[in-house]
């Protein structure tokens, strides 16, 4: 049983302020407070959200939950990070998750950028792009002895 919701009333500009920092369709207004108030502690994962992006690599053994991921930008001296979560989403340090690896790293660079060929997968030391194609590829049987 889940616990009940309050009712609170905030002007235009702190719900717009809520609604700029959260991820569209995902983040309630409530799931913005807790990150900002409650120093990024989330509630336990929805069982209701969907799979993100990066659920059929964790599936193959390719991620694990808690991989980091980052993006280098050596021109303007930053190194962005992101961590797996067990169901497949990059979730940002400052706690706000994405089922695509590409918005994630929009929303930590400001602009339009391809996750899956720029976030590198620290462990392996791949893009997330080889994971991807390395996941999909079939199988080989066991070789039977003879």
């Amino acid at each position: 049983m889940s616990k009940p919701l309050r009712t609170i009333e905030v002007d235009d500009e702190v719900f717009a302020y809520l609604q700029r920092h959260g991820e569209p369709l995902v983040d309630s207004p409530n799931d913005v407070l807790r990150r900002l108030l409650l120093n990024g502690g989330a509630p336990p994962a929805d069982p209701a959200r969907r799979p993100g992006a990066l659920m059929f690599i964790l599936e193959v053994g390719l991620l694990q939950p808690g991989d980091e991921l980052e993006h280098h930008q050596p021109r303007r001296r930053r190194t962005h990070t992101a961590t797996v979560t067990a169901d497949g989403w990059v979730e940002l340090p400052d706690g706000r998750v994405f089922a695509q690896p590409s918005p994630a790293l929009k929303a930590q660079t400001g602009s339009e950028i391809n996750g899956w060929g720029q976030y590198k997968h620290v462990r392996s030391g791949k893009r997330l792009q080889e994971l991807r194609e390395d996941a999909s590829l079939p199988v080989p049987a066991p070789e039977e002895s003879s």
